[in-house]
């Protein structure tokens, strides 16, 4: 039968074994979680979108930046933040880009940054994943899911270890008041609704 005293130095040993190894466990969780930011110079963000109903125009945004924290092997916990500068925004064509960052599309003066903040990404398959979060042009927020494929890890050229990730969605540009809407003489859009987004990432690990 247990005597009081010998409950109590029990509880009193297993409290300070407690409170020696919390801090242990605390920095191995914290040497474990990882800080990733986009390499622009191999990677991209292009942009596809219908043109008179027949044809398809392709573009691009030259400035952006990427970050991605992750503690977890599988990335599953990792948490996204992107930013777009809309003034970078490039279709090889002047007259256009000058429209495009205008007050009929993006505004770029007044709205020079477009971003993603995510808030879930889930590991659907082997190198799969729906990455969830909200998107923000102009002054409107709406969530949005992209279909990620990993493409795996290797080391860069500079000895740091780099991952490769292709992220694809589909917006309704006037959900975020991208509203120009110019008809052709048979009644069809002159730009598309539906804009494809595809960014092609490799992350370096910090």
């Amino acid at each position: 039968m247990k005597t009081p005293m010998k409950s109590f130095m029990k509880t009193l040993t297993a409290l300070v074994a407690a409170l020696v190894l919390f801090p242990a466990a605390h920095a191995q969780t914290q040497a474990q979680t990882q800080n990733w930011t986009c390499d622009a110079s191999h990677s991209n963000v292009i942009f596809t979108v219908s043109h008179l109903v027949i044809s398809e125009v392709q573009g691009s945004f030259k400035m952006f930046d990427g970050s991605m924290t992750t503690s977890k092997s599988d990335m599953s916990d990792a948490a996204i933040s992107f930013s777009v500068n809309t003034a970078s925004i490039n279709t090889d064509n002047e007259y256009r880009d000058k429209h495009l960052r205008s007050d009929d599309f993006f505004n770029a003066e007044k709205f020079p940054a477009m971003t993603f903040k995510s808030t879930s990404m889930k590991k659907v398959g082997a190198n799969t994943y729906k990455l969830m979060g909200n998107l923000t042009i102009r002054d409107v927020t709406k969530p949005v899911t992209f279909n990620v494929r990993y493409g795996g890890e290797a080391k860069n050229g500079g000895g740091k270890m780099a991952r490769g990730f292709t992220a694809e969605t589909t917006i309704n540009r006037m959900d975020y008041n991208l509203k120009w809407n110019k008809l052709t003489e048979a009644g069809g859009a002159m730009v598309g609704k539906d804009v494809q987004i595809r960014c092609n990432l490799e992350m370096v690990k910090n």
